[in-house]
């Protein structure tokens, strides 16, 4: 199909993902790894899913350190096209930023905000989602996509959906945003029907998202434009931007006036925020069965690998009556014996060793080692 007419792909690549820490690290973080072993990386394969949708529309917002292994993953793009900013100052001033970029180009286009880090397996579905958010946006919505929830998960935000926008196809309008609950309430929400999952994922006019941020952060905005409007003034103006996330600064503001309209998303969707999430993405390895003598199986039972998962080779593992996640990443073998649901990351300067439920607990591992003065290994 057609690319979208006046659309723009805006593309935020930031944070360190330091829950997959020791893979994921602040000189190079996530969004430049290839964490399902498809040969291409999460940013690579984000802009990939834009492209039929903005064709060569495409603008996306990194770090400074980044921005030089940004445009070597896509070397498509023109160098208008790698906005680089100085310092973090959080999603609204990188989103913005774009938008004044692309309302200078087109007073009416749409841009749409997608991560470059998230994980969506079924590109039909995602069109098709798109496609209707973009011509919602047209008549002066901020659209968010709305995950339908698979499970009640407690590391997401949520999006209270409620009546029908009148002529649209699936779309609904926005009740409110909830902030991540405990577990109790996110089993309730599930249940209701009415909340789905905030993917971060927002379809607006350029012009209206400016707009709508300057009704609650005027000095932002103006930054932001001044900034599209004289380039030169990028690093004079951009260490006095507030640092907000636009869920704060105009998602749930707006929503509360009424401005923002959901469309529910069908499809699979993972931020790949931890390595219990990476689990999931990655394909099963299936080993030969082993079998264990001596004292640990002492009639010499058949034991074989329950479930394996590698970001790697497989025949860099070895597994006997156990199971997890293996990432072999230090050129040598690794074996693991009775344990299952083990995280197993080696790399030449560090190992990770965890289960799959603390999975979450792996970004303390980082702030002790940044306590410790180890920024080398962060």
């Amino acid at each position: 199909m057609a690319s979208i007419p006046g659309f723009w792909a805006v593309v935020p690549a930031g944070g360190a993902g330091t829950r997959l820490w020791p893979l994921s690290r602040a000189g190079h973080p996530k969004f430049l790894l290839d964490l399902t072993g498809s040969g291409r990386s999460l940013l690579q394969t984000t802009v990939d899913r834009l492209e039929p949708l903005a064709a060569e529309r495409v603008v996306v917002v990194t770090g400074a350190a980044h921005a030089e292994a940004v445009r070597a993953q896509l070397p498509g793009l023109g160098p208008s096209q790698v906005l680089a900013e100085p310092s973090p100052r959080d999603s609204m001033a990188a989103i913005g930023w774009a938008a004044a970029v692309v309302e200078r180009l087109d007073p009416d286009a749409v841009i749409g905000s997608f991560a470059a880090d998230h994980v969506i397996p079924d590109q039909g579905a995602f069109e098709a989602v798109i496609r209707e958010a973009a011509a919602v946006a047209h008549d002066g919505h901020l659209v968010t996509i709305g995950v339908e929830p698979t499970w009640p998960a407690t590391g997401f935000g949520y999006i209270h959906a409620g009546e029908a926008l009148p002529g649209a196809a699936t779309a609904l309008r926005a009740v409110e945003f909830v902030e991540k609950p405990d577990a109790e309430r996110a089993a309730r929400y599930v249940e209701s029907g009415d909340l789905r999952w905030n993917a971060g994922m927002f379809v607006v006019r350029a012009a209206t998202l400016l707009d709508l941020l300057g009704q609650w952060h005027p000095d932002l905005a103006a930054g932001l434009r001044a900034i599209a409007a004289d380039p030169a003034r990028l690093v004079e103006l951009w260490a006095g931007l507030t640092k907000i996330a636009i869920d704060h600064a105009v998602a749930e503001p707006a929503a509360d006036a009424g401005r923002v309209v959901v469309v529910p998303a069908p499809f699979e969707w993972d931020d790949v925020g931890d390595f219990a999430s990476l689990a999931t993405l990655l394909p099963t390895s299936v080993g030969e069965a082993h079998h264990a003598g001596g004292d640990g199986n002492a009639s010499g039972v058949e034991t074989g690998i329950r479930e394996l998962r590698v970001l790697g080779d497989p025949a860099d593992v070895t597994v006997i009556d156990g199971g997890g996640v293996v990432v072999p990443g230090a050129g040598r073998r690794i074996a693991i014996v009775g344990l299952d649901d083990v995280v197993v990351v080696d790399t030449p300067d560090a190992l990770l060793v965890t289960t799959r439920a603390r999975a979450q607990d792996v970004k303390l591992v980082v702030e002790a080692l940044k306590a410790e003065g180890r920024a080398d290994l962060t």
